[in-house]
């Protein structure tokens, strides 16, 4: 029989988590310097329609969540709706983006903490973020997320200095950036146009993504059915909020409005420039904070995501009673944290830009999933008890699919990483088909578990 998790967290655990693996503070820095390149200032536009989609993508996220809040996530929804080959396809693309996320965001933390150690080794401190990290992880999980939330607050901190930095001394009004946007050109600033602020919005629905992972805590968390989609709404929202006001503070702010959207660190520059170099350190130490965090919470995620596979039955013995293997003092599956935490490990040995090309574009696949598993479970009936119900039905999953079309569409048009990305998730989602159809399939009926949601 598997063990069962202990329901410890309450709400406000669940959403330090989630935050923390959205990591809002890592995507303002990493992801939407891209959006200023492509967009200038029409990002703002571009992180309005992001924003559309991710509240859309979000009530979905919510209604099947109050109905199956399991470690399994989303190849639970889909497998309740769409049937077993579909939720096993969903479960192999996921792995693919779970696995790999650690070790990106070990690698990446060098290039921040350049700004203040320079010459920082990228795979020995890859390495000790991705092992640190999951021993962190193999804690109980309300200690885990004091820890996560108290790394918020050192987050939020930096963000407080980008919106400050920005608003003390304005350097023009906000309406301008709705009105008349404009983007970097060579030495001048030229109109924006439409297709580079959709471009900007595909990247600020990357960098938005994340809110969906209270669903893995759900089996943690006290009357997880009524109360999980609150907390997904609310990471959504405080997400939009921390990513969103310190674009328009920078853009206020900005002393040379056509260098600064063709910068690199825009956000880092105005601190600098605004409050001193050591108030820009200051904060760069924030975002490494903020990267640092979000390992920790990924590990903590994927590790029940693998719980529910080995309950699942998906490995076979002797893997599958391993992964649902729970800690008898902390209550944590450690056995499966110990195995993303090396699958991790390993991983930081593989080049960044070769990791970036094997995660695909998952996201647009399980965003998709996940839309239509509502739209089915609505329909059949599946869903008719989720405590959560998405107002204006069907209208957010025909975003969430509408936006999925778009993100597809975009990277088939680029003839580099886009055709790539969609070449890798095409293979993910073939080999997971495989998988089911030659190892999982003839074992027998495969059924996702459901435990007792109270």
């Amino acid at each position: 029989m598997t063990q069962s998790f202990n329901r410890s967290l309450g709400p406000l655990g669940v959403l330090f988590l989630t935050l923390s693996v959205a990591s809002p503070v890592s995507s303002l820095f990493a992801a939407v310097p891209g959006m200023l390149h492509a967009a200038g200032t029409g990002a703002i536009w571009a992180m309005a329609l992001a924003s559309v989609i991710c509240v859309a993508t979000a009530y979905v996220y919510a209604e099947l969540s109050s109905c199956w809040p399991v470690a399994g996530g989303e190849y639970v929804f889909v497998a309740r709706t769409l049937g077993p080959m579909a939720g096993f396809v969903m479960l192999g693309v996921n792995l693919f983006n779970n696995v790999l996320f650690p070790p990106i965001l070990g690698l990446g933390l060098a290039a921040v903490l350049g700004a203040v150690v320079p010459g920082v080794p990228q795979v020995p401190l890859a390495l000790a973020v991705v092992v640190a990290a999951t021993l962190v992880a193999l804690l109980e999980i309300r200690v885990n997320a004091w820890i996560t939330g108290a790394f918020l607050l050192v987050e939020l901190l930096a963000v407080l200095a980008v919106v400050w930095a920005g608003i003390a001394l304005p350097e023009r009004g906000f309406w301008l950036f709705l009105t008349d946007p404009v983007m970097p050109g060579s030495g001048a600033a030229l109109p924006g146009r439409g297709v580079s602020i959709g471009i900007a919005a595909a990247i600020a629905t990357l960098a938005l993504n994340g809110f969906g992972v209270a669903v893995y805590f759900g089996e943690e968390m006290r009357a997880a059915p009524a109360r999980i989609g609150r907390v997904i709404l609310w990471a959504a929202l405080l997400t939009i909020a921390i990513e969103g006001l310190p674009i328009a503070a920078v853009l206020i702010g900005a002393p040379d409005l056509p260098a600064l959207l063709a910068m690199d660190d825009p956000f880092g520059f105005l601190v600098a420039h605004r409050l001193g170099r050591l108030a820009g350190q200051a904060v760069a130490l924030g975002v490494a904070v903020a990267i640092i965090n979000a390992a920790i919470a990924s590990i903590l995620s994927t590790a029940r995501f693998f719980y529910g596979t080995g309950r699942d039955r998906c490995w076979g013995a002797p893997c599958d009673a391993l992964m649902a293997a729970i800690h008898p003092r902390f209550g944590s599956p450690w056995i499966a944290t110990l195995a993303t935490g090396g699958l991790g490990a390993l991983c930081c040995f593989v080049p960044l830009p070769l990791l970036l090309v094997a995660s695909g574009l998952g996201l647009t696949a399980i965003y998709a999933g996940i839309a239509l598993a509502a739209i089915v479970g609505r329909m059949h009936g599946a869903t008719a008890g989720a405590p959560f119900r998405m107002p204006w039905f069907p209208l957010a999953p025909v975003v969430t699919l509408a936006a999925s079309l778009y993100l597809v569409v975009l990277n088939a048009l680029d003839a580099g990483e886009g055709r790539t990305g969609l070449i890798v998730t095409a293979a993910q989602i073939a080999l997971s088909a495989l998988y089911y159809g030659l190892v999982v399939r003839p074992r027998g009926a495969w059924t996702v578990h459901l435990p007792v949601t109270t």
